[in-house]
């Protein structure tokens, strides 16, 4: 998911909230999962989420090494029709 999804399905606009909230709190959750629109890795996380991708099956493109390489999002992201969205207010 990207922050702008996890801020849709908390019926929020304010992805950034949910970058500050991952700086303060990301080492307990499973953080390479939330990536920027652009599908890049989390900002200096690169080589350390690159394995996680790996092992989890998780679609990647323009994939050159290690630190240069992109989520595949349209492969990758949950649909607006998941059911972690079934409880936002439209």
């Amino acid at each position: 998911m990207t922050y702008g999804d996890i801020a849709h399905a908390l019926g929020s606009n304010a992805p950034r909230a949910v970058g500050r909230v991952l700086a303060y709190y990301g080492h307990a959750v499973t953080w390479w999962r939330v990536v920027p629109a652009s599908g890049l890795p989390p900002q200096g996380h690169s080589r350390l989420a690159l394995p996680r991708y790996l092992e989890e099956g998780t679609p990647l493109r323009c994939q050159v090494s290690e630190d240069d390489y992109r989520i595949a999002l349209s492969s990758a992201r949950l649909s607006y029709d998941h059911e972690i969205y079934s409880e936002v207010a439209p």
